[in-house]
């Protein structure tokens, strides 16, 4: 068996490893050689293989094929939506700012296309769930606002109130984005009755390939002005020849996900097993997010005196693939922008560590970790570690 085979990953939310299906239809698509944007045979196969991927990601989110553009990721997209030029049916959209939750991934807290003067930034709990009061009073200030809140956190698997703030949002007149990366496949995608006018998805976190993801809208006639312009691909939407094969994985990833509760409720019941394990081992273990909805396959936690940066190059060493937080911070493990934004105090906030569970976890995966873990722990923190007597 290879080193690769025998490693634990459990870190679904920074990647998932590439679905079956994906893959087969990734490896069909490199065979055809044709431009999508071309008239003749091979191009207009290549352009079905867009087209046919583009309708399953239009079924998984409830909405026409054509509300759903194409982009080279989810951080794009998130930089195609924030936008202070949209439009509608009638004509011209002008969002005078920019208000996005304290939670957010850094590449909507980066602000897109919005200067920082136009940008508010909005309060959440100590749990991270949003401050609709803080919302209300953001909103009172006037104007056309867009409003960006993730679907579900990255980091402690924590989901907003979408249909509570999309509502708000919509009562206002203003424009509402969600960054729903983490929630496909582990949420019901329901833009319309989120009241978003768009949503950002990738497809490496669906079990598709990496470089790939979309900003799907609730309706092709209200969309943000183009981040990428030259060429007509996308509906005149986003410039540039689509990247066949990796669309083509998206959309198999997408078909893959068209019925999900059953696993849903099974990464629930593994999730439950860690958790009840985490705190059988340490006592004093804290899940982050614990009183309120979360995704079924994430567990953000933190044992005190268990420094995060020790724990994961001990797990790492043993074959163990987890994390301390975003994997987009660069490989660098530091406090999260998350746990400070929930009042959650430094030192603890150092020991937070990150396991998000997927379509290949198994109950063998969790036993394994938490085997491991109780010696990680015992060796970093002997004092935490439950002993039987």
């Amino acid at each position: 068996m290879t080193l690769a085979a025998e490693r634990l990953y459990l870190d679904h939310n920074a990647t998932a490893p590439l679905r079956p299906q994906a893959r087969a239809a990734m490896i069909e698509a490199l065979d055809v050689a044709g431009n999508p944007s071309s008239v003749h045979g091979d191009g207009r196969r290549a352009r079905g293989i867009v087209e046919g991927a583009r309708e399953a990601l239009a079924a998984l989110c409830g909405v026409k094929a054509r509300s759903v553009i194409f982009t080279g990721g989810a951080t794009e997209a998130n930089a195609l939506a924030l936008s202070p030029a949209w439009h509608d049916a009638s004509g011209p959209v002008y969002p005078d700012r920019l208000i996005m939750s304290a939670v957010e991934h850094p590449s909507v807290r980066s602000g897109g296309r919005f200067p920082p003067r136009q940008i508010r930034t909005l309060e959440v709990d100590r749990d991270g769930r949003v401050d609709l009061d803080h919302l209300d009073r953001l909103l009172a200030e006037g104007g056309t606002p867009l409003v960006s809140v993730m679907a579900a956190n990255n980091e402690t698997g924590v989901i907003q109130p979408l249909a509570e703030i999309g509502a708000r949002v919509a009562a206002v007149g203003g424009l509402f984005h969600v960054d729903a990366v983490q929630a496909a496949g582990r949420l019901a995608l329901t833009p319309k009755d989120w009241h978003a006018s768009a949503i950002s998805l990738s497809a490496h976190k669906m079990g598709g390939p990496q470089g790939v993801g979309a900003l799907v809208l609730s309706s092709s006639a209200v969309a943000p002005s183009a981040l990428l312009v030259g060429g007509g691909q996308e509906h005149h939407r986003r410039a540039g020849t689509e990247n066949v094969a990796g669309i083509a994985g998206f959309g198999a990833a997408a078909r893959a996900l068209a019925d999900s509760s059953a696993e849903i409720s099974r990464l629930a019941g593994l999730r439950a097993l860690l958790e009840h394990g985490l705190r059988h081992i340490c006592s004093d273990s804290i899940i982050f997010g614990a009183d309120v909805e979360r995704l079924a396959n994430t567990v953000c936690f933190a044992v005190p005196g268990v420094p995060a940066e020790l724990a994961l190059i001990a797990c790492d060493l043993k074959g163990v693939s987890l994390s301390s937080g975003s994997a987009c911070s660069s490989g660098k493990v530091g406090v999260s922008h998350v746990l400070s934004a929930m009042g959650v105090e430094e030192d603890l906030a150092r020991c937070a560590l990150r396991l998000s569970l997927g379509w290949t976890s198994t109950e063998a995966d969790v036993a394994r970790f938490l085997d491991l873990w109780r010696e990680v722990a015992g060796r970093l923190n002997p004092a935490s570690v439950h002993r039987a007597a």
